[in-house]
């Protein structure tokens, strides 16, 4: 099993297009000549990862629209709750802004089938070893899906961060682990990894020839990553509409649409790209993962 490399990818199938803030500012708080500093988006993750490739990607457009620079900053450590905490305490004045992915709602393979996958994990459970990127990572997430509807229990690979990860899995270091398409596209089209499945309703642009989860027969395994950017509580709503109506404008660029589809990704769908929609998708979220890892028995070291 060490020496082929599997993965069930998580597609990426959305990017929030609005900034949420929380309740705090107020209506009448102004912009004013916002920004008239630098703008930092902290990524919780390591450099060269999937979040850090979609904030990278919008950043410059943002930029252009807001009429100022935004430097981005990656603060990874313990599954993205270093990066979270530190914009948490940051001055609420739309300076100081995160990007999250659906880690936000925690506070493999041979081309046969995805049933003969669960089948040898079960039978070798004791030996198979499955990567993740860290507690609350996307990847640690669908890792526990993916045991959960397979009913096993198996050896859990902590890294700091999906490169790493990727990196051993293709050396043969770990058996298999779930990553997004923005992180392996690359990888499945040079056949450095063998993909089953993608964890999304439809197949992705990027993969066509992959199958989705539901097809392979497991449909209750389906993740779909998504991104959002978040400002700190009491950051004055005028400033987080701004920031929306950036991010907005920055994900109709046509250039961030086609680098996004070559990856697997694209925009929210209009109805869901605001603040009050987006608060609405992340109290969901929060439902169900709540339930998912207490079912697992994880928690925080």
């Amino acid at each position: 099993m060490r020496t082929t490399k599997i993965i069930v990818a998580i597609a990426t199938v959305s990017l929030v297009a609005a900034c949420s803030g929380t309740s705090g500012g107020t209506d009448d708080d102004g912009a004013g000549n916002y920004p008239d500093n630098n703008i930092t988006f902290i990524v919780p993750f390591s450099a060269g990862g999937p979040t850090d490739t979609v904030t990278r990607m919008i950043a410059e457009p943002m930029a252009k629209e807001l009429g100022g620079k935004i430097v981005v900053q990656n603060k990874e450590g313990a599954g993205g709750t270093v990066g979270a905490g530190e914009v948490a305490r940051a001055k609420p004045d739309g300076y100081t802004v995160l990007m999250h992915h659906i880690g936000m709602s925690t506070a493999p393979a041979l081309y046969k089938n995805l049933a003969d996958l669960v089948t040898y994990v079960k039978a070798n459970a004791g030996k198979v070893t499955l990567a993740n990127a860290g507690i609350g990572a996307a990847s640690h997430l669908c890792g526990l899906l993916f045991q959960h509807a397979a009913g096993v229990k198996l050896q859990e690979v902590p890294y700091q961060g999906t490169g790493p990860a990727l990196t051993d899995l293709v050396g043969g270091q770990v058996d298999f682990m779930c990553d997004q398409t923005t992180n392996t596209t690359g990888q499945i089209t040079a056949n450095k990894v063998k993909a089953y499945a993608v964890t999304t309703p439809d197949r992705v642009k990027s993969l066509p020839d992959l199958p989705t989860t539901t097809e392979l027969g497991m449909p209750q395994l389906q993740v779909s990553v998504w991104h959002g950017l978040y400002a700190p509580k009491g950051t004055p709503q005028a400033v987080v509409q701004k920031l929306s109506d950036a991010l907005k404008k920055a994900l109709a660029n046509q250039s961030v649409i086609d680098q996004m589809a070559k990856l697997g990704t694209a925009p929210v769908q209009a109805d869901d790209a605001t603040p009050q929609a987006h608060r609405a998708h992340l109290d969901e979220q929060l439902k169900t993962w709540a339930k998912i890892i207490a079912d697992a028995g994880v928690k925080a070291t």
